[in-house]
């Protein structure tokens, strides 16, 4: 019996050590090195600054993204599929698009451009409401994971490829693909601008570690890109003597930068998602290790941290407020928008939008 158990254990044991070290995973992890992590400390101390209001969707959940309108208006991306019209009448739908919309911006005309994760870069008329595609694939290459957009003063469209390697739709959505990626760290993540006249496409920035967020300069001299799996914004300049060139503007961030969006008087906001991963980036050198990791179960390999905190700063990455809620009572924010005399926050899993009094959010300045 002993000699059954033993041989038994030493046959599990062999097949446990096979698993780990030869069972085949989508990932081929790329060493590097993870810049230090400042922590909760200097101007991202722990506070609790972030404390908002919860303002129901109608069932709707996943507030990824929100831009607001002329009227004070805010159209809200969600998890359903649609993008919601907030507005003193209530939530109404306004589009659906039969993907996972994300990020979303307004032109002069005030269509609305939406990143949908599975479908591209949409577009919403604003007199009839027609959906159109309008970017699905670059150079005979299909878009997997469009993330983000914005819209400059000169009417291009800039918007964010997260991943080519990972496509959100053939990898079980939007989350499960980004971790991926990050655990990955190719650097399939692009910057992309789409000229509204003439049709082109064009690849701007490329090899980026999860390109996310994306914010247009209102005065038109750059366009922000954040890159998550670097804990970065990236400023690329259109004009002056660095016109064509990407340069890190902030960071490195305690936390996973999301989306991006221009506020009043000079301010951006970015959304940090979750805290960095203390495992995550000790094995940033170990590409092995981390395909290993990739092996074991989900629920012990690294993941986002239930957590709020978004973070404005001004044009030459100054940081001006620091908003935190540790207890994650509202977490795991995806940005911030100002509107009506509101900040709202957003969300990749609350089933609510939050919001609190702008003045409140501005009240202390680092």
């Amino acid at each position: 019996m002993k000699r059954a158990l033993k041989g038994f254990a030493g046959t599990t044991l062999v097949a446990a050590l096979a698993y780990l070290f030869f069972w085949p995973v989508p990932v081929d992890p790329v060493g590097w090195d993870a810049p230090s992590d400042p922590g909760y400390t200097g101007p991202f101390a722990e506070n609790h600054r972030l404390a908002v209001q919860r303002l129901a969707l109608k069932g709707r959940g996943g507030p990824e993204c929100a831009v607001a309108g002329p009227a004070g208006e805010l159209y809200v991306s969600s998890e359903s599929g649609e993008v919601l019209l907030v507005s003193s009448a209530g939530v109404q739908p306004y589009a659906k698009t039969g993907g996972r919309p994300l990020g979303l911006a307004l032109d002069d005309e005030l269509n609305l451009y939406i990143a949908d994760a599975y479908k591209g870069l949409l577009k919403v008329d604003r007199r009839d409401r027609i959906l159109t595609e309008v970017v699905t694939a670059v150079d005979g290459e299909r878009l997997g994971y469009v993330d983000d957009v914005a819209v400059s003063p000169d009417g291009a469209v800039w918007f964010s490829d997260a991943s080519r390697k990972f496509g959100a739709q053939a990898w079980g959505g939007t989350y499960p693909a980004s971790l991926l990626d990050l655990m990955e760290h190719g650097g399939h993540g692009r910057l992309l601008r789409y000229d509204p006249f003439n049709g082109k496409t064009s690849v701007i920035l490329d090899g980026l570690q999860f390109a996310n967020g994306v914010a247009a300069d209102p005065q038109g001299d750059f366009v922000l890109v954040a890159e998550t799996g670097a804990y970065r914004v990236q400023k690329y300049h259109l004009k002056g003597p660095k016109a064509g060139q990407a340069e890190p503007l902030l960071g490195p961030l305690p936390c996973f930068p999301d989306n991006l969006a221009a506020g009043a008087d000079g301010r951006f906001w970015v959304g940090c998602i979750s805290p960095r991963s203390k495992a995550l980036d000790a094995l940033a050198g170990w590409p092995f290790l981390r395909k290993l990791v990739q092996r074991l179960p989900e629920a012990v390999r690294p993941k986002a941290q239930r957590r709020g905190h978004v973070i404005a700063f001004d044009r030459e990455g100054r940081i001006l407020h620091d908003l935190q809620d540790p207890s994650g009572r509202y977490a795991f924010a995806t940005g911030a928008v100002e509107a009506d005399g509101w900040l709202y926050v957003t969300s990749l899993k609350m089933p609510t939008l939050g919001r609190m009094p702008l003045a409140e959010a501005l009240k202390e300045r680092l």
